[in-house]
């Protein structure tokens, strides 16, 4: 190993949140524990996402594999380092005391303490995504970190507020509505985002507007009820106006429980159902308590409801503002029926390639950065995505704020002409579910 660089040691959950994860540590060295590869053999069956990663991580491992991955390490190409795979050690004592119960992650521990004393004059990190394993290895000395490959810098940057511009002449304000040629970035004295949801105010009025990147101009953006929903304040404003954009393919939409993000998704959804084959309505599966589906009775179907029932509610809010006899109430049923609107964990869309589907992926802020471009990656002609959720709660207990899929998503795609943003604040659940949301 060379003289200046560090030596990461990396956890399991590491690998299973992105598989190359191998070729993010620059120029330091790499070290794979052997219980590792134990915990990866033991995920590499299944459908989920992590089970991939661990059969993708594999085969790259089988890819570099030689003799000297167990002895000095092999090098991981021009401008990295070099990666080794290190077996068992013994328990020292101070670990024996604090920790005694054999597991993987004090065996982790064993192998991290035994490569930080070998290597005194280097700087070793334990790298897990496990808070409490890096509690255990800072209490023995050793410095942990979380993987920071992926994580947003400035999240606040991201998910704040619509922005609202003082000052605005109300000579300009009023030709948004006059006319249909919209106003100039010199006339509201701004360099704008593409597809950038702003308010405008002057000193008598104010002006609700989206900057269109094709023409770049302001447009004044209108309210509208769209399939018997109709929005509350200027955030959902913005949402629905994203939402029918034809020029806009992917969006997210952010914002605390309550807010609406969902529920006007589908009703946009609804709306536009003529322009697209299929309506896909799905979201990862977060285990309560982290254990797998099968501890729940019954078949397939009825394991996955519970996690599905949120959005199944979503869609009777809608149903229930038409009457059962309603063209537009019975339109919803034949659609459920023929398939052409179908709620399903994401789990089972993998492997499909999304053409002309208006895909909602609810509660995004679950997935991993690597979870959301295979998403994206999956859509073919005429595909609209939006992805909604909100940030600060997440399931994941390998995701937090800055790592998790819909942040990085938001922060990467900002400033592209076919993307658009709207984080929701309001919350228009209830008043009571607004003061819970605050507060507790």
């Amino acid at each position: 190993m060379r003289k200046n660089n560090k030596i990461f040691v990396i956890d399991t959950n590491v690998i299973l949140h992105d598989f190359n994860c191998l070729y993010k540590f620059q120029e330091n060295d790499i070290v794979v524990p052997i219980v590792v590869l134990e915990e990866l053999d033991r995920l590499k069956k299944g459908e989920s996402q992590i089970n991939f990663n661990a059969r993708e991580f594999t085969r790259e491992l089988d890819r570099l594999s030689g003799d000297n991955l167990f002895n000095g390490g092999i090098s991981l190409g021009n401008g990295l380092g070099k990666l080794s795979i290190e077996t068992g050690k013994p328990y020292s004592e101070r670990l024996k005391q604090s920790f005694p119960e054999s597991t993987p992650d004090h065996r982790i521990l064993a192998i991290a303490e035994d490569i930080k004393e070998k290597h005194n004059k280097k700087e070793v990190i334990l790298v897990s995504k496990d808070i409490n394993l890096r509690m255990k290895a800072k209490s023995l000395g050793i410095i942990a970190q979380d993987f920071k490959n992926d994580q947003i810098a400035n999240i606040d940057k991201i998910h704040k507020d619509i922005e609202t511009i003082d000052n605005v002449d109300d000579l300009n304000i009023a030709k948004l509505y006059e006319s249909n040629e919209g106003i100039s970035e010199e006339d509201v004295a701004l360099q704008a985002l593409p597809h950038q949801y702003l308010i405008l105010r002057g000193q008598k009025s104010s002006a609700l507007v989206h900057y269109n990147p094709f023409s770049n101009i302001f447009e004044r953006v209108e309210k509208s009820r769209i399939y018997g929903i109709e929005p509350r304040n200027a955030e959902q404003t913005f949402s629905l106006d994203a939402l029918n954009r034809d020029d806009i393919k992917l969006i997210a939409l952010t914002g605390k429980a309550g807010t609406g993000k969902t529920l006007l998704a589908l009703a946009s959804a609804l709306h536009q159902e003529h322009k697209f084959n299929q309506i896909l309505l799905s979201r990862p599966i977060v285990p309560l308590a982290n254990r797998d589906l099968g501890f729940l009775p019954g078949d397939v179907k009825e394991k996955v409801l519970p996690y599905m029932q949120p959005l199944f509610d979503n869609l009777s809010v809608i149903k229930n503002q038409f009457k059962s006899q309603s063209n537009e109430y019975m339109k919803i049923e034949e659609m459920l029926r023929t398939d052409r609107l179908v709620i399903t964990p994401l789990a089972y869309i993998r492997g499909r390639s999304l053409s002309n589907v208006f895909f909602i992926v609810d509660e995004a802020q679950n997935l991993t950065p690597h979870e959301v471009k295979t998403i994206i990656t999956r859509a073919g002609e005429g595909t609209k995505i939006i992805f909604t959720g909100d940030i600060q709660q997440i399931d994941s207990p390998y995701l937090d704020s800055k790592s998790n899929g819909l942040s990085f998503l938001t922060d990467k795609m900002k400033g592209q002409d076919v993307f658009a943003h709207v984080n929701l604040v309001k919350g228009e659940r209830s008043y009571l579910a607004e003061l819970a949301s605050d507060l507790l």
